[in-house]
């Protein structure tokens, strides 16, 4: 599993990756368990992963605890806190590259793939905005300026 951590400067928020690639599952059946713990926080992702019953499930729990250990790893962030902002699952290349066959009736051959992909999970730690914890990266001017801009055309619509 490789690690990265990553740093946005309009979030002003770090994140940590864990990655797995070539595992031996398809990106499809792996996007079932990904979707099920994207925007939650670690803690309820693992209790989530902890009962699945796919075979994902154990591949991207391991991904979480990684990545929780990749933030362990700077100062000042709290493991308990932190949110899984991304998990994906990208489709990988076939098995020895090439396809596999099994025998077929009447003498034919029936191809098939053994297909991997690379799992991805981001976990950051949310934003604090005057004591509140926010998930998002919004700043409040870009949701003061769509409120603004409601005000206006309600203002204009009524007269």
């Amino acid at each position: 599993m490789a690690a990265k951590k990553n740093q946005t400067a309009a979030e002003g928020a770090k994140s940590f990756s864990a990655k797995l690639r070539y595992a031996r599952i398809t990106a499809r059946k792996a996007r079932l368990v990904a979707d099920l713990i994207r925007g939650r926080t670690v803690n309820q992702a693992l209790e989530v992963l902890g009962f699945e019953h796919k075979r994902a499930a154990s591949f991207y729990s391991g991904l979480v605890r990684s990545a929780m250990a990749n933030a362990g790893q700077e100062e000042g962030v709290n493991v308990n806190q932190l949110v899984v902002t991304d998990c994906r699952a990208d489709d990988g290349p076939m098995l020895q590259g090439r396809m596999r066959f099994r025998p077929g009736p009447q003498g034919r051959a029936h191809p098939f793939k053994k297909l991997t992909s690379h799992l991805t999970v981001v976990v950051s730690q949310p934003v604090e905005v005057d004591g509140k914890r926010r998930r998002g990266a919004k700043s409040k001017s870009a949701a003061g300026s769509k409120s603004a801009a409601k005000r206006k055309a309600a203002a204009a619509n009524a007269q």
